[in-house]
């Protein structure tokens, strides 16, 4: 049998390489070539581009990477007639699998969409773009199911695949020894974000936050988790220029590589909107929601976005159980109030953690990258359909997809 898989970015690349360990896992001999990273790479898919070729951020970086996303998706699809998949699995990066989707769809190749666009939150008339073109949506988060069962897709739940990765190895007295925290004081964690314009639209009015409660709550600690797509050298560059708060900031541990136990330790988060909310919530730390866009960007996001809550910690509970400060509201002065009430009032914090552990409940159990595979594995009748000889030479030739960058293609 034979799968093209893609996933465009990192986050769907790390869910993509579950997948293909799962169905590896099942069927050793399964061929598999796709998008993906390392993580994917070396679960066993033959990588066609890397995801770094697909990772761009900002208008004019997009406009500029137009060309090489028309080449690759006519290489795709040159390789959907060549080597002819039994099925194509897509992971989120909707603009680009949708694409895809649709020249897969002509060729008569089934396709299995993992992790769905959020057409709940904004361009909902993309529903049926997909339905059209999708034989089947394997989706995380349980109320898309009725979104599509009402758009007439056929959609399965197959739980989150975070549940699959959320782990915290250290007590509280291992990670404050680790951070050179005190354990019996109470900590703020700021997660400010996987990229670097991000930490710097967040940074400082989380760093604020933290300067305004200590001078009413002295005893406060604070620790930076930092995503590992940020340098320290990025942390510092974002506090450049305000000589009060970069002083402050020297004094607050950063933690690298340990973001879960920054999440699972704090005593309470301020966290920029994203999954990191999401992972947050699985381990039941009351959190405060936080996102900084540019002017232009927020104009436009609030004629697009049709959802009452940005933070996927609230759209899962279906309420407001995290508060949310949106652009201007992301201010010291604005955020230390509500920090101080939740640290002053354990009762509350006990509240929101108990609200936490429901959204948890709600994203089904462990093992969605094997549900994935076995759904997989169903569409296409089994790992019967190519023979060994067949699937080292496709009919074009080609013993494997080769990877650009191999050989010069003019990309």
């Amino acid at each position: 049998m034979r799968i093209m898989i893609i996933a465009g970015e990192a986050s769907g690349e790390m869910h993509g390489a579950g997948v293909v360990a799962a169905l590896k896992a099942r069927h050793p001999e399964i061929d598999i070539f796709g998008v993906g990273g390392d993580r994917m790479e070396r679960a066993g898919c033959a990588l066609v581009y890397h995801i770094d070729r697909f990772s761009v951020m900002g208008l004019t970086e997009v406009v500029r990477h137009l060309p090489f996303i028309r080449r690759a998706l006519k290489r795709l699809d040159g390789l959907l007639e060549s080597r002819r998949p039994d099925l194509v699995i897509l992971i989120d990066y909707p603009d680009f699998n949708l694409r895809l989707a649709r020249k897969a769809r002509k060729r008569g190749i089934p396709v299995l969409y993992y992790i769905s666009p959020q057409v709940w939150a904004w361009r909902p008339r993309r529903i049926h773009a997909i339905v059209r073109n999708v034989d089947c949506m394997a989706v995380v988060f349980p109320f898309e199911v009725d979104l599509y069962e009402k758009a007439g897709g056929k959609v399965v739940f197959v739980g989150h695949p975070l549940l699959e990765v959320l782990e915290s190895r250290q007590s509280r007295t291992e990670f404050c020894d680790a951070a050179g925290l005190d354990p019996d004081r109470p900590i703020i964690g700021m997660l400010p974000g996987s990229r670097v314009m991000e930490v710097e639209r967040m940074l400082p009015a989380m760093a604020g936050t933290l300067k305004n409660v200590r001078q009413e709550l002295p005893e406060t600690q604070g620790v930076i988790g930092l995503a590992p797509t940020v340098s320290r050298t990025d942390l510092t560059a974002c506090l450049a220029g305000n000589a009060a708060l970069e002083e402050d900031a020297r004094k607050v541990p950063v933690v690298e590589g340990s973001t879960y136990e920054v999440m699972r330790h704090a005593d309470l988060l301020l966290v920029t909107s994203g999954t990191a909310t999401l992972e947050s919530a699985c381990f039941g730390t009351p959190l405060l929601v936080l996102y900084r866009m540019s002017r232009l960007s927020w104009w436009i996001a609030r004629r697009l976005v049709s959802i009452p809550d940005i933070g996927l910690v609230n759209v899962v509970a279906g309420r407001r159980i995290a508060p949310e400060f949106l652009q201007d509201a992301v201010d010291p002065e604005t955020l230390s109030p509500v920090v101080l009430e939740l640290l002053k009032d354990p009762g509350k914090r006990q509240s929101m953690a108990s609200e936490l552990r429901e959204v948890r409940s709600r994203l089904g159990t462990p093992g969605a990258s094997l549900r994935v595979a076995d759904l997989a594995l169903d569409m296409t009748g089994g790992a019967d359909k190519h023979q060994m000889n067949d699937r080292e030479s496709g009919p074009s030739g080609e013993s494997e997809p080769r990877r650009e960058g191999a050989v010069d293609d003019g990309s």
